[in-house]
């Protein structure tokens, strides 16, 4: 006798197998195919930017993609450190660390057979696997929505160039606003042109130390044309926005308006005592890839 009532719907199940697909199938197309949403970002700097030399790298950009594109080539030399971003709705059965076996297995299938390059080494001997993965490697975050028989698998190749310009500080409730966005603006000066601008500028604001700098990155790989779901965070955004490309640093930082497609901002609930802020900068190739699990199948998209 099935353990199912009539009224219960058969969860989603999602094998290993469909998983080690996926993370290999989304870890090249994300290094090929810019989102459309970058694509569009790049149209309207070029159309608002003033200065000569800034159109002209933009223009060399554009062309870069297009051509990545129509040749099946890589938008970038450096496919970065592998992450993937799990969210997993209601009804969905899957074994964690198959699920984590997987994703790994995948990662270097990806580096194997296209071939990518592989950018990870041990931290202390700097030995090469060429496989993209090490220890904790791919790095897997995973959380969970309400939406029902659901598993969607986002892959974010991040370059060093842009991880390196990641950036923590404690503040105090006496700081104030006026702390967080002059240490934003602060390091985006400090940066420079070494996270390849124009960027998207990742900010977390509150949390813990470790938890603020995951939003920042949450922030930095979110779609051009979303907002903080944080009504304060919202204006925040639009503040560090306007501030960040008055600042003339501009395309590959030879000068210019369009520092930044975009500041975006993540908050979480911190400690009386504390505000932390963090910054994680996306270089202008902000990949990203994903798959949606249904019981309609997969599909594959941005």
């Amino acid at each position: 006798m099935s353990l199912m009532s009539k009224t219960e719907i058969a969860p989603l199940i999602v094998e290993a197998a469909a998983i080690e697909e996926a993370a290999k199938l989304l870890y090249i197309r994300a290094c090929k195919i810019l989102p459309d949403d970058i694509k569009a970002g790049f149209t309207r700097l070029d159309a608002t930017e003033t200065d000569a030399t800034a159109k002209t790298i933009l223009a060399t950009m554009i062309e870069n993609i297009g051509v990545a594109e129509r040749m099946d080539n890589l938008l970038c030399q450096d496919t970065g450190i592998p992450i993937f971003n799990l969210l997993i709705g209601r009804n969905v059965a899957v074994d964690g660390f198959a699920l984590k076996e997987a994703i790994a297995r995948g990662t270097a299938r990806a580096t194997r057979e296209h071939p990518l390059r592989s950018s990870v080494v041990h931290p202390i001997t700097r030995k090469n696997e060429h496989t993209s993965c090490g220890d904790r490697v791919p790095v897997i975050n995973i959380d969970f929505t309400d939406a029902d028989r659901e598993l969607r698998l986002e892959m974010i190749p991040k370059g060093s160039g842009s991880e390196n310009g990641s950036f923590l500080q404690m503040l105090i409730p006496a700081d104030g606003l006026s702390a967080v966005k002059r240490f934003v603006v602060d390091r985006v000066i400090q940066a420079g042109g070494k996270v390849c601008p124009p960027t998207i500028v990742g900010v977390g604001v509150g949390g813990t130390s470790d938890l603020c700098m995951h939003l920042a990155k949450i922030a930095a790989t979110r779609p051009l044309g979303s907002r903080c779901s944080d009504a304060e965070g919202a204006t925040l955004e639009a503040q560090l926005s306007e501030a960040v490309n008055a600042l003339g640093i501009g395309p590959q930082g030879l000068g210019g308006d369009s520092t930044s497609f975009a500041v975006h901002v993540e908050t979480a609930a911190t400690h009386i005592t504390m505000n932390p802020v963090a910054v994680n900068i996306q270089c202008h190739s902000a990949r990203r890839a994903s798959a949606t699990f249904t019981p309609a199948g997969v599909s594959i998209g941005f």
